[in-house]
């Protein structure tokens, strides 16, 4: 059986680069299990720094930026990013 698999893919009947090109399951299952919880973690911990941090960002006005910075964006890359997309993540 080893035998023929081995020398059906040296033939080139069975195409594995498009399987693995089409196939995104370690995408999914790394994101699920790995970058979703580290962006829930991420809006956590920034939302807790712009808790100390909105003072600061009041008296310079830019308290719009400092929430898209560091609560908004971890936010949305953890509940409104398709799964196994990384594109906005760059």
């Amino acid at each position: 059986m080893t035998a023929l698999c081995v020398g059906l893919v040296s033939l080139g009947c069975i195409n594995t680069s498009q399987a693995a090109a089409d196939d995104h399951s370690i995408d999914t299952i790394a994101d699920v299990t790995l970058v979703r919880p580290g962006c829930f973690v991420a809006t956590v911990i920034g939302s807790a720094f712009f808790v100390i941090a909105f003072p600061f960002a009041a008296a310079s006005g830019s308290i719009k930026e400092t929430a898209n910075t560091l609560v908004v964006q971890p936010a949305q890359a953890t509940f409104t990013r398709p799964v196994g997309d990384f594109t906005s993540l760059e």
